[in-house]
């Protein structure tokens, strides 16, 4: 890797159009930046993308800005850096560019805490508030019953004083813990690895201005390790809220089951809320369910399912103690331009020689 901007083609291959003023501000920036863009529909089937693509921009292309689209390692022998538009990787983990390659890989990891820590709050916030009923009224132009009213208000509790357990301290998770020391709450990390200096508990990522947890400051403990007696000793600080925000990877699937949901719930003692805003395979659905049927969990908030998108018949779109909503926690109006900010971070890094953000470790899947 290395060389200067003047050697580099970009190829930016993605399902909506092109921003132009953020290109326009790239070709500015990098005057020996040749820019090329193509727009492809949604569609997650690979190859059917990658015929969308002319085969000279393949095969020019030296850095590939890409969400689902990537090549066949023959088809783009130059290329040297993909920078994906999306925080985890998982999508390229079965293709070649990943398995057979050692091209970097980087992620927009750290560009949707702020919109999805508002997710998280506003969901746990309108379960706990009964807000659901109370919509339904509005949209019957009904008052409600006082008697019943007062009851429902009486049973609020706010979340001042209670846990929130945050399985993933990334940059998600960080912004969600920022939030939630601010409403008063006692934030509990769990990691992969463990975090027992200052400088681990750092976040070494895209950061957006004014967010998250860069120095590591607001846990009040840190728990590490995927082993399942790891996870459960986390699991038992009795905690009120768990938030999950751990990529994908063969030792996350499943993470979540049946005798997870038991240690965290104290046997069904203290049922806590469940919020996933990572992949839906990182919880075994139907034993959420039934933790949710039989008073295991007290509730969820789900911006994934497994799979997606949910079956109709699925018992979750039902449940009363359940929000769910289609994967978009992490939409916003401001995600193209923090994406590019990265892309762009990176590209100065390139050019002078210095170590990149947001790499892909092949070796942990992330």
């Amino acid at each position: 890797m290395g060389g200067g901007a003047a050697k580099d083609t970009l190829l930016a291959v993605l399902p909506f159009p092109e921003p132009k003023d953020i290109i326009d501000s790239l070709r500015k920036k990098f005057p020996g930046l040749d820019i090329n863009y193509v727009q492809t529909n949604f569609s997650r089937d690979v190859q059917q993308l990658r015929q969308q693509v002319p085969a000279p921009l393949w095969n020019s292309a030296t850095i590939l800005v890409t969400l689902f689209t990537v090549p066949s390692p023959q088809e783009a022998p130059k290329l040297e850096l993909i920078h994906l538009v999306s925080a985890g990787s998982n999508q390229l983990q079965k293709t070649p560019i990943y398995t057979d390659t050692d091209i970097t890989i980087t992620t927009s990891s750290g560009i949707h805490g702020p919109q999805i820590a508002e997710w998280v709050v506003l969901t746990a916030l309108a379960q706990s508030h009964g807000y659901n009923q109370l919509y339904e009224l509005q949209k019957k132009r009904q008052w409600g019953d006082k008697r019943a009213a007062a009851s429902n208000y009486n049973n609020v509790r706010d979340w001042v004083g209670r846990r929130v357990g945050i399985l993933g301290y990334g940059s998600i998770g960080r912004q969600v813990g920022r939030v939630a020391k601010a409403m008063g709450m006692e934030v509990v990390a769990f990691t992969a690895t463990p975090k027992e200096t200052p400088e681990k508990k750092r976040d070494h990522g895209f950061i957006v201005p004014g967010t998250g947890d860069e120095k590591g400051e607001v846990p009040v403990e840190w728990y590490s390790g995927l082993e399942k007696e790891n996870l459960h000793k986390f699991l038992t600080q009795d905690l009120d809220w768990l938030v999950v925000a751990v990529p994908l990877t063969d030792q996350t699937r499943h993470f979540l089951s049946k005798e997870e949901f038991r240690v965290l719930s104290h046997d069904g003692k203290k049922p806590a809320f469940v919020t996933n805003i990572a992949r839906g395979q990182i919880i075994d659905q139907p034993a959420l369910i039934e933790a949710l049927k039989d008073g295991t969990l007290s509730g969820a908030a789900l911006d994934v399912t497994d799979p997606e998108p949910l079956p109709e018949d699925s018992e979750l779109w039902g449940m009363e103690n359940v929000i769910v909503t289609p994967h978009v926690s992490g939409n916003g109006v401001a995600y193209t331009e923090r994406t590019f900010k990265i892309l762009e971070q990176n590209l100065e890094r390139r050019e002078h020689g210095e170590k990149l953000i947001n790499i892909v470790r092949r070796s942990r899947g992330y």
